[in-house]
């Protein structure tokens, strides 16, 4: 069971959380409604108006996953939190590679895993998650964003949202102990992942060079598999590749 912590205002959940790590139990959920720096994958920022979104970390301590395997911890993540918001706000909720969560083709949740490892063993996963809820503009010029009221037209109850998705991330993480569990919440992960319809897709690398692609899989550390137009397939890691949605580089 989770055990939450709310506090008035931090620069980051994910650092304030890791600072304490040491000193608090597996569960732990550091949440605040003003985060003033909020990260992102590789430095990226998270703009979140005060009192109006989710902003919070949870830790997780001896994750029954190896350090090769620490993707699934990202996927139970992913899937944890569309399906809180496909509760609150229907279908049409799937996860960009690795872990944002988009509405259509707009962004509406983001996440940063930081791992420690002891050996081959992840110590503790501090998983930082930012979900646009109740926001209704955004002055970022982040390309893309949505959120939960965007897409209804009415708030949500935040502290309750935090609560079911912490405790389903919680749920999933601790049946991975379990083979087929794992195969099993890899299904569902390609079954979410955003644009993995069989069709090719405008993908951009990290030299800058577009190409049309179509996924081809996911491997345990979170390389994506291409298969690109002439049959070839390459992988990638995070950052070495992106999506082009309405010729804009996601």
């Amino acid at each position: 069971m989770p055990h939450y912590i709310k506090v008035s205002q931090t620069a980051s959940t994910n650092t304030y959380l890791s600072r304490l790590a040491a000193t608090l139990p597996g569960g732990t959920v550091i949440y605040t409604p003003s985060q003033t720096a909020g990260r992102g994958q590789k430095g990226n920022s998270w703009e979140s108006e005060d009192g109006k979104n989710l902003t919070f970390s949870l830790l997780l301590k001896r994750p029954p996953v190896k350090a090769r395997d620490q993707f699934y911890l990202s996927e139970a993540s992913a899937l944890a939190v569309v399906e809180a918001l496909s509760a609150e706000a229907g279908d049409n909720f799937t996860v960009k590679w690795p872990n944002d969560v988009y509405w259509q083709d707009k962004k509406v949740c983001g996440m940063l895993l930081e791992n420690s490892l002891d050996g081959s063993d992840i110590a503790t996963c501090i998983v930082g998650i930012g979900i646009n809820v109740n926001q209704e503009c955004f002055l970022s010029d982040a390309p893309n964003p949505v959120s939960l009221i965007n897409i209804t037209g009415h708030e949500h109850d935040l502290e309750a949202l935090l609560k079911r998705v912490c405790s389903s991330i919680e749920q999933q993480v601790n049946s991975l102990d379990d083979d087929d569990a794992r195969q099993s919440l890899h299904r569902h992960y390609m079954e979410a992942l955003y644009r993995n319809d069989g069709a090719m897709h405008p993908f951009e690398d990290a030299s800058g060079h577009r190409f049309m692609a179509t996924i081809a899989g996911i491997a345990p550390d979170g390389t994506l598999t291409l298969r690109h137009e002439d049959g070839t397939t390459h992988d990638y890691l995070f950052k070495e590749v992106k999506h082009i949605i309405n010729d804009t580089v996601l």
